[in-house]
């Protein structure tokens, strides 16, 4: 099982009390608490952060996108990406990922997911997202064209990567002359893909009929397994089965020297749990972004929303693992039990958790944790 580290590079620089004022954190909380010189130090934090990670012995990187929040300040994964591709020499570097339907360029997409291979000699593997229905609205997109656009923007760049070109392609949603990039990827006959999901049946579907890995984030166990064997049922009716490798699962997780001081620690992630997952309705789901059906599953998959449970209950649902290095590797080795996973992404920093705090953190994974779970 692969370990990945993962933070969303949080701006967490004012008083959350603030965030009460609005109403949500995303989209709409004014920019104007913005100070872009501590953002340049948090950045230079968050980039230390991610290479100890690789020191002590984390197999990947995971990074993110969002738009419109303090949540995260990485705006753009293949500019972090080719960050990370450089400064980094060994782990594999997951973008989970770029965002499809709000993209007017997918050959653009394509060739600097190519460019990030080559610089990193192979190592990317190339998250595709449909994004949250906030980014429709911070990128200006209409949200029922969403799932569409996403599928021919996916198409178009994987003609791209193993097609020669020149070819042109004309589609419902973009349209070009002259498909030919000079920059192709490294890995043949292109980057794994990966596609994250919390939840939407057409979303683990079109994952397993691409054969693609599916992450489930921040979802009750019960319902990854539920998901995760939905995607073993399309598998079966295409005539295949999918190992572990198919199946990745994400989570919050911090651990210290003892279970106090790693319980005292871990509250910083109830910042991330909270204003962050607020909001009107439409601001998350805007009209025709998610079919019934995937509304109607969702909402039945998780009745209680993260931004209302208690720490204690986080912990309980394994939303989040908190402790001392002992009781994180035995919740830790439960999931990979319960799931059959290959892949588990841990959001090890979040919201006001101290750079401090995430090192050593990250010192106890290397040393103690990880080990454990290569057992």
């Amino acid at each position: 099982m692969d370990v990945f580290y993962f933070t969303e590079m949080p701006y967490a620089e004012f008083p959350e009390s603030e965030a009460a004022k609005y109403p949500s954190m995303r989209l709409t909380f004014p920019n104007t608490y913005f100070n872009a010189n501590k953002a340049h130090d948090l950045f230079k934090r968050y980039l230390d952060e991610y290479q100890y990670a690789e020191e002590v012995g984390f197999d990947g990187l995971m990074i993110n996108e969002h738009h419109n929040t303090p949540s995260c300040m990485d705006v753009e994964v293949n500019i972090s990406g080719g960050i990370l591709a450089r400064i980094t020499s060994k782990a594999k570097i997951l973008m989970l990922g770029n965002m499809l339907p709000t993209s007017d360029n997918p050959v653009r997409l394509a060739e600097e997911i190519a460019m990030l291979d080559v610089i990193s000699g192979g190592r990317i593997i190339s998250g595709f997202v449909r994004g949250i229905g906030i980014e429709s609205w911070a990128n200006n997109t209409n949200p029922v064209y969403n799932r569409e656009r996403f599928e021919e923007c996916h198409d178009l760049i994987l003609k791209t990567w193993t097609t020669p070109g020149p070819f042109r392609w004309e589609g419902k949603h973009y349209h070009y002359r002259a498909v030919n990039p000079w920059m192709l990827p490294l890995q043949k006959p292109h980057p794994p893909v990966w596609v994250p999901g919390t939840g939407s049946p057409e979303t683990v579907q079109w994952t397993a009929r691409n054969r693609y890995t599916y992450a489930a984030f921040l979802t009750p166990l019960e319902v990854a397994q539920d998901l995760f064997q939905r995607y073993r049922e399309y598998a079966a009716e295409d005539g295949w089965e999918p190992g572990p490798e198919k199946f990745a699962f994400m989570i919050c997780c911090h651990v210290n020297e003892t279970e106090e001081k790693a319980q005292e620690a871990g509250k910083a992630f109830m910042w991330r749990m909270n204003y962050p997952l607020r909001g009107p309705r439409e601001y998350w789901s805007p009209p025709g972004y998610v079919s019934r059906a995937g509304a109607a599953a969702v909402a039945a998959r998780r009745p209680t929303p993260l931004n209302e449970m208690s720490y204690q209950e986080l912990q309980d649902k394994y939303h989040l693992v908190v402790g001392n290095p002992d009781n994180v590797i035995k919740k830790l080795r439960h999931i990979k039990d319960q799931l059959g996973i290959g892949a588990l992404l841990l959001e090890a920093q979040g919201g006001p958790l101290s750079h401090q705090d995430t090192m050593r953190s990250l010192e106890l994974f290397g040393n103690e944790v990880l080990p454990a779970l290569k057992e």
